[in-house]
């Protein structure tokens, strides 16, 4: 690199989402000068002498310049100092809490969350001491009074959540649980950086299912943890070390290739679902329909306020109950039936006997009338005739 070329990562050069997305982390290759960072498929690296390393990599478990380089962009996205990519959105929650959690400490969760965050807490933190309490996050008064008379070490919430689409104020809830010392983590998965940056509206972590919308065409698993606490994230990256549930550098490589186009991607799946919850609003066979961007959600004036848009997730209660449900699931010929969400592809799924499996029977438990639809970037009109079809068929 000549004095003349300006480093891809320059600050006063990454201003824009889109540009940061492209280019953050991604600096060309100084031998080659490929525009795309190669894939270090390695799992040592030679020393120059005995604790003399080469940039300071050492072992692929310490390290790795292809996970770096996702790091760095997760980072840049998220507004955060210090980013971690793991090799499954659970290794990164599971990271982050063996972190920050101690036995006798005390989680504080909304009331709608994804199933296998609410399982890791219950049933493997459970084991060692650690509460759990879920609460509807929307009543301020209620989450206060929660966290004055539970003092938990963490407030864990979603937005929107998974899978009944419910807004929570990022900032009003920091303030209420930095008042009594909490650490505030918000799962940003559904929203993704792009539209949504808990950090700068108060939080103090974010993590994601890299999986889905950040790797966008589920071919990848992955997880990340991204802060500004630069204490926190020494003793992340501990965890990540000494436990190891890193991410393999062809999963961080393809992470970061889905990244790149994640803005133009967010843009057509938001712009998708909304159109897909105007059209089924009022339908004879639909009794609601969850989704932020619609003007009747109780969450719209707020997540119009903290969101860019309002993503590509929205999900029904049909009204012919569990019946329907699954009839109109397994009707769909466009939107495919399977679990995960987020990729460029529409999917439908059926979070009580699916993704929300392991909550039932809890306060989490998800109306079997529900279905919950990942909204891809395919030509709206293809899937507005699925989904019409599909209910006419009830």
């Amino acid at each position: 690199m000549t004095e003349h070329d300006p480093a891809p990562t320059d600050p006063h050069i990454l201003q824009g989402f889109a540009t940061r997305a492209i280019h953050a982390g991604q600096a060309f290759d100084p031998t080659t000068g490929a525009v795309t960072p190669p894939v270090y498929l390695t799992s040592t690296f030679v020393q120059r002498a005995i604790g003399d390393l080469r940039g300071g990599y050492e072992y692929a478990r310490g390290g790795n310049p292809t996970r770096d380089a996702l790091q760095d962009q997760l980072a840049s996205l998220e507004s955060g100092a210090r980013a971690f990519s793991f090799a499954s959105g659970l290794a990164a929650e599971d990271a982050l809490l063996r972190a920050v959690l101690s036995p006798g400490d005390h989680v504080l969760m909304g009331n709608d969350v994804y199933g296998g965050t609410h399982r890791l807490v219950r049933r493997i933190f459970g084991r060692w001491q650690v509460g759990l309490t879920t609460i509807e996050l929307s009543d301020l008064d209620a989450t206060r009074e929660a966290l004055e008379t539970l003092r938990p070490r963490v407030l864990w919430l979603e937005t929107p959540s998974n899978p009944l689409m419910k807004i929570t104020d990022i900032t009003a809830l920091a303030e209420l649980a930095h008042a009594v010392g909490a650490l505030v983590v918000v799962d940003n998965t559904f929203a993704t950086p792009y539209l949504q940056q808990p950090l700068v509206l108060g939080a103090d972590v974010v993590v994601h299912s890299t999986t889905k919308y950040l790797g966008g065409h589920s071919d990848v698993l992955g997880g990340a943890v991204v802060t500004n606490d630069l204490e926190l994230a020494e003793q992340v990256q501990f965890h990540q070390f000494a436990a190891g549930a890193v991410s393999g550098p062809m999963d961080a490589w393809l992470t970061t290739r889905g990244i790149k186009t994640l803005a133009v991607r967010m843009d057509r799946h938001s712009a998708n679902a909304q159109a897909i919850a105007e059209a089924v609003v009022g339908h004879a066979a639909v009794t609601r329909v969850y989704y932020p961007g619609l003007p009747e959600h109780p969450g719209h004036e707020l997540a119009a306020r903290q969101m860019r848009g309002f993503g590509g997730m929205l999900s029904l209660e049909l009204a012919g109950g569990a019946a329907a449900a699954r009839a109109f699931a397994e009707g769909l010929r466009v939107f495919s039936l399977a679990e995960s969400l987020g990729g460029v592809e529409s999917l439908v799924n059926y979070p009580s006997e699916m993704t929300h499996a392991s909550v039932r029977g809890t306060e989490l438990e998800v109306s079997d009338a529900i279905i919950r639809l990942s909204v891809g970037i395919e030509d709206v009109d293809d899937l507005l005739a699925d989904v019409r079809q599909s209910l006419a068929a009830l």
